[in-house]
Order: structure tokens, then sequence, then C-alpha cells
């Protein structure tokens, strides 16, 4: 396992490693930040904000109480090293996966999406990814750099093959990402829970990795975060989709994008740690 290191744990979470499905950890990076860094906070940050919230899930009737899940911390990477940075929450990912567990990351920029991707699709080759974001992140570059937030779907696509990305709430990009999008994924044009609705009732086996870019929720609900998107769903919505989602044979998640020093209320990342929470109980 790649080095990790503690400070805040997720509320509830177990000592007990080897009995937990779920487990947690966090990828602090946001060396590729377009426009406001400081995600890299967002994984402490959303640990201890979660105590603000209750173990008990109305929406499930369900209670961290009663499940075995583990933090594993955050992985320690090398600051300003990207290349570095992705082969060690790639890894991370195998190691993961090797042990039967069930990963929920917590970023960070959307780029670490990618080496996670990369591990699942080694254990998964039919993976499918739904992708939660206000942006389409299809870019071929951005300023040049191909290892970036605004790019990481574009290689999501091209790793796993056409149409095995499924993109839902995008309201941004370039005219170009979009004309992409008709030929080689399955967008969803500021629409989240129509079409899931219909996905879900018709799924086959296929294994989904869900990533869920925070600024997919409308800035007035969660404006926590680097590249806010106005027009967005509605927190309720978010948790709807997440609920909606543990009908399908989900293998693991990411929860990206929480810029803590932007979020003075802290609504932004207690979002993200109710994501959290019900994700452990529907995904167990």
């Amino acid at each position: 396992m790649v080095q990790t290191e503690k400070n805040a744990v997720f509320m509830g979470s177990s000592n007990d490693y080897d009995k937990s499905k779920c487990v947690i950890v966090g990828a602090p990076m946001d060396f590729t930040a377009s426009f406001r860094p400081g995600s890299r906070n967002g994984p402490q940050v959303i640990r201890m904000v979660s105590t603000g919230l209750e173990e008990y899930s109305v929406y499930q009737d369900k209670d961290l109480m009663d499940h075995n899940y583990y933090d594993l911390g955050d992985i320690i990477l090398p600051f300003g090293n990207v290349t570095e940075s992705l082969n060690r929450i790639e890894a991370t990912g195998h190691k993961l996966l090797e042990h039967g567990k069930l990963p929920i990351f917590l970023g960070g920029e959307h780029l670490i999406s990618l080496p996670i991707v990369k591990a699942m699709a080694s254990k998964y080759p039919d993976l499918v990814v739904f992708h939660f974001d206000a942006h389409a992140d299809l870019r071929r570059d951005y300023i040049g750099e191909k290892q970036s937030h605004a790019t990481v779907m574009r290689y999501v696509s091209e790793l796993l093959g056409d149409k095995k990305v499924y993109q839902f709430g995008i309201r941004s990009g370039t005219k170009e990402e979009f004309e992409y999008a008709k030929e080689h994924t399955n967008m969803y044009v500021d629409q989240i829970i129509e079409p899931l609705t219909q996905l879900v009732a018709s799924w086959d086996s296929r294994p989904v990795y869900v990533s869920i870019d925070i600024d997919v929720v409308d800035p007035a609900y969660a404006p926590g975060t680097g590249t806010p998107e106005p027009g967005g769903c509605s927190s309720k919505d978010i948790i709807k989709a997440l609920l909606m989602l543990s009908r399908l044979p989900i293998v693991g998640i990411d929860i990206v994008e929480v810029l803590p020093m932007i979020d003075q209320s802290q609504r932004t990342a207690l979002l993200a740690a109710k994501l959290v929470r019900e994700a452990v109980l529907a995904f167990k």
C-alpha cells in the first residue's frame, strides 16, 4: 500500500481494516487547478465536518454504527509532481481492489479520477463510469497540458472505449468537447434525475464507477469549489441521484473539487460528507 497519513478521520470509522468493506482514502492533490487552488485540503475538512452530521440516514433507514468502514487517511503525494502523484493514487487503487475493498476516494482535484479508473479497469474490463459534473472535462489538453482536471474524462473515455462514460449535469465546456461527447460519450446536458431514472431501470450487469465533482451542484448550495458554474442541481437532487445508484453494481466512487478555503459556512464540505455517509450505507 502507498504510504498514507492520518489527521482527522471520518465519523464512526472502524479501526479494523480487514473487516471493513468500504475504505475511505484521501487524494490531496490540486496541482492542475485552472482557476482556484486549495482542494488538496478537501479530504481533511470533509472528515472534520462529518461529526456535525448524524450517523443515521433518514433516507435509507440505516445507521453507520451498524457497519464497519475504514478511513485509511490521505495518500502522501510529492507536491508538484503530477505524474508520480497519479502513480501513487493508482497503486492505492490496485491494492484496495486486491484486498476486496470498495474505495471511496476524496479529492482533491478531478484528475485523481483517471488513475483510479485505470486501476478499476484492470479488474473490471467492462467497467463504465458515471460522471456528475458541471464541466465536460473532455479537452484534449488545457493550455498545452494533457494531465489536467479539464481533460480527465477525455482520457477516461479513451481508456474505456466509446460510450462507456455517462455524463450527467454538464452545463459548461468548449464546442469541441460537446462535439466529442456526441461521438464518444453519453452526455445528458443539464440533466440528472430523468436520464438516471431510465438507466437504472434498464441497467445490465456492467460494473459502475461513480465520479462526483461537487460543482455539479449549483454554487448557491455548494459554493466551496474551484470552478463554480451557476445553473446546477440542488443538494437534494445529488443526494437523490446517489441513492438511485444503490440499485447498480457500484465498485467505487470519488467525490472531488471541494475547496474549503472559500467555503465559509462549510456547507459544501458538509454536503460532501453527507454523500460519503450515504455511499457507505448504500454501496457496502
